[in-house]
């Protein structure tokens, strides 16, 4: 057995509101409806071998390692978008229960929460709770909006549209959910689902995080001086690790950038003007950060590792439950 999360760090931290939660598809698993087509959302394994079995994926001819983007796209090639957009609502549009997880994170706060997940569970866990949140989605499904981040405000049905650069929001008494690769919407006419699953989702998103295009500006602020808590993923994801590069690399870009207009003056650089230190360049490369994920592969330890991640092989259930014990000492 390898040495345990640092928990009272990680408590410390979470009542500060310094940590960004960043929630993976194993973050939402456990028990759901009986008679859900799954019990819970379902991982990208399950779900690439729904849309396969649907599509009638050619498995035989493809490679051992055919992941979801590559069967999506298969999908869509099959019938065409709104095909496969209708069955992803109809999979991620369930009654399912928020795990003992998203309530832990639901209690705490205000927090930035990330997640690449297209369920709602965190969502649900702070309606249960009565918390209030803002909500930001990408809208990968409308060709309308695709530079922009949708914006729920706390209790609206309805989103505003901005341009990442644009938006107008920062943490600061509400909780946050930052949803990357869009979300189900499971309100009546079902406007606003939006999903990145294909592989052409995958580069196109990238790209425009590459060029600083997608990220809101504030969030790359919060990134810059935050820790990150990794649960339910995994490094052998190769979107995964183009995601948190680029994030690096934004993150790094705002500092840069903070720094040289510090050292501009009313007309321009000053020489007697002394330039503010700024904070470490990203999470990942100035501050420690943690991911909890059940027996890891040891490429997947060298990669956290190499990212500046402390991994711990321990399952979410367990982690929750002791952190939750943490967060109740004074």
């Amino acid at each position: 057995m390898g040495p345990l999360p640092p928990f009272g760090i990680i408590a410390k931290n979470l009542r500060a509101g310094s940590i960004i939660p960043f929630l993976g598809a194993g973050a939402s698993l456990g028990t759901g409806l009986a008679d859900s087509v799954f019990k819970s959302p379902p991982t990208g394994r399950e779900l690439a071998r729904l849309l396969g079995s649907v599509a009638n994926f050619p498995y035989e001819a493809a490679e051992a390692n055919a992941d979801l983007g590559q069967i999506a796209s298969y999908y869509q090639e099959a019938e065409d978008r709104l095909g496969l957009v209708q069955l992803l609502d109809q999979t991620f549009d369930q009654s399912f229960d928020p795990q003992p997880l998203h309530f832990l994170l639901a209690d705490q706060g205000p927090l930035l929460i990330v997640t690449t997940n297209y369920d709602d569970l965190i969502e649900e866990a702070l309606r249960r709770r009565n918390r209030t949140f803002h909500l930001v989605v990408h809208p990968t499904d409308r060709l309308d909006l695709a530079a922009s981040v949708l914006w729920w405000k706390p209790g609206e049905a309805t989103p505003s549209a901005f341009h990442p650069s644009d938006l107008p929001l920062s943490l600061t008494d509400t909780t946050i959910i930052y949803k990357m690769h869009g979300s189900v919407d499971r309100s009546p006419g079902k406007a606003w689902s939006s999903f990145v699953v294909t592989e052409e989702d995958y580069v196109d998103f990238l790209a425009r995080m590459a060029g600083q295009a997608a990220i809101p500006a504030n969030f790359k602020v919060q990134f810059m001086t935050s820790r990150f808590l990794f649960l339910g993923y995994g490094l052998r994801d190769w979107n995964l690790r183009v995601l948190l590069k680029t994030i690096r690399s934004s993150s790094r870009s705002i500092s840069g950038r903070d720094a040289a207009n510090d050292d501009q003056g009313p007309h321009g650089p000053s020489s007697d003007h002394v330039p503010r230190l700024q904070p470490a360049a990203s999470p990942l490369e100035g501050l420690r950060s943690w991911a909890i994920q059940m027996k890891p592969h040891w490429l997947e330890t060298l990669l956290w590792r190499n990212r500046g991640v402390n991994i711990y092989d321990m399952s979410l259930d367990a982690f929750t439950a002791q952190l939750s014990e943490w967060l109740t000492r004074a």
